[in-house]
């Protein structure tokens, strides 16, 4: 079991390593930081089941470290919830396949609503229709899953997480969020604590 583990974890940390490095990171940094920060309109995030729920935590990591962001579900966005939507916003999708039918379902709604929103697509998909619709595609490397089956979302959702950690990075350095700014969003807890006397210092 143990020689298991550390095949599991090699192949994860591979799949890590091969995540291409391209120059869509600079410019879905760019397209963020424009619409944010610039047209105070805030990043929604998106996804569908494990999908979606690396799109919520990349969301509250981005809110969390200056640049608002909000989750939102591709389904309920159908019977509403697509309103949470505004002309300046930027949506980032994620999808594995890019075939995740309630996701192109989003964009084309969006396109209705407000189509000059542009679109970050993640997925490991470059010929798919996600990817098609994107103004900007960031690949996953489309690295196979560890699970034993290759189909739950494993791996997958392990360099989903990873390239929303690096994206939320680089804004942070692009904007200079520093231990202040963290404060003032972490009131509570040992980061508050932690980022109050990283400041004070």
């Amino acid at each position: 079991m143990l020689e298991k583990i550390r095949e599991i974890f090699e192949n994860e940390a591979s799949a890590v390593r091969n995540i291409p490095v391209t120059a869509s990171f600079g410019e879905a940094i760019e397209i963020i930081c424009r619409q944010v920060h610039s047209k105070n309109g805030k990043l929604v995030t998106s996804g569908m089941g494990k999908a979606g729920q690396i799109a919520h935590n990349i969301a509250t990591t981005f809110s969390s470290t200056g640049t608002p962001a909000a989750y939102l579900h591709p389904s309920e966005a159908q019977h509403g919830d697509l309103g949470i939507l505004q002309e300046n916003d930027v949506l980032l999708a994620i999808s594995n396949s890019g075939k995740t039918r309630e996701i192109i379902e989003l964009i084309d709604l969006k396109n209705n609503l407000y189509p000059q929103i542009p679109v970050i697509v993640i997925t490991g998909n470059e010929d798919s229709p996600l990817a098609q619709k994107a103004d900007c595609y960031i690949s996953t490397g489309a690295p196979a899953e560890v699970c034993p089956l290759g189909l739950t979302p494993t791996t997958s959702t392990t360099v989903m997480t990873v390239i929303g950690d690096a994206l939320v990075v680089l804004l942070m350095e692009k904007i200079g969020f520093d231990a202040t700014d963290y404060a003032k969003r972490h009131h509570g807890g040992y980061l508050g604590k932690k980022s109050r006397e990283i400041s004070n210092k």
